[in-house]
């Protein structure tokens, strides 16, 4: 089955609206048509509203916001609801990246929670799963992803995992210079779609797209792009700059 890739870069706690603009007005020049892959940009909650503006109906480009609460609304200072992002554009919403699960002690219960909340207001969740360095050494690698997918994807039905991406980010990937080799990569992908088999069937594990995230640059994202499974990027540091984000989507386009 052919799915369409979808790269998206995940700007993290940088990047100011003012800084946004000029980004995006290098990066939009290249993308103002729809394009081979989906391209997305994931904002931190204040520069999203500068992004979602900028970016506006373009057919190439969405926007992707980093984290959200499961809350509907109410007494929650500092926190961000599904009807705040939806009301302006937010097409995605990065959830379980590793850093809210080990900094903020964000459990697969408590996404599982925001996976819901983001599919009832008609968004599109980016669901992030992925283990440590111990874990991996330790041979606990497909323990922990299958652990972490089905608890966050708890009750969610066969029909809803249309809107779901899985983004497998290695911990000890993320942020160090070090990447998963493309047989690594690969082979874990491959487990992950087993996974999504197990628990909705084999058409849904087919069709659902699947990305990689940790230390992808220009320079490894044809090939590991090349791989079966690898279905696209979820891109930290090196989407921070335009041109380098935008070679890394040109690699998901020749693809």
């Amino acid at each position: 089955m052919s799915r369409k890739p979808i790269i998206a870069a995940n700007w993290k706690m940088n990047v100011t609206p003012s800084e946004a603009a000029t980004y995006l007005d290098t990066f939009l020049a290249n993308y103002t048509e729809a394009q081979a892959t989906d391209i997305v940009i994931g904002a931190s909650f204040v520069t999203l509203p500068k992004a979602a503006e900028l970016i506006g109906p373009n057919p190439a480009v969405s926007v992707a916001a980093q984290n959200m609460s499961h809350e509907a609304s109410g007494a929650f200072t500092g926190e961000t609801s599904a009807a705040m992002l939806n009301d302006i554009g937010t097409d995605y919403v990065i959830l379980g990246h590793s850093e809210r699960r080990s900094l903020y002690g964000e459990d697969d219960a408590v996404i599982n929670k925001k996976v819901h909340a983001t599919l009832a207001a008609g968004m599109k969740p980016i669901l992030c799963i992925g283990e440590s360095l111990e874990e991996r050494e330790g041979g606990q690698l497909e323990n922990v992803l299958r652990t972490q997918l089905s608890g966050s994807l708890a009750d969610i039905s066969a029909e809803q995992m249309a809107d779901i991406v899985i983004a497998y980010e290695p911990v000890w990937a993320i942020g160090t210079g070090v990447t998963a080799t493309p047989e690594q990569a690969q082979d874990t992908q491959k487990f992950v779609r087993s996974v999504l088999e197990e628990l909705f069937g084999g058409d849904v594990a087919a069709a659902t797209r699947i990305q990689y995230g940790g230390s992808v640059k220009p320079g490894n994202a044809v090939e590991l792009l090349g791989c079966p499974d690898i279905d696209g990027f979820l891109v930290g540091g090196a989407a921070l700059d335009p041109e380098s984000f935008a070679q890394i989507v040109a690699a998901g386009t020749a693809g």
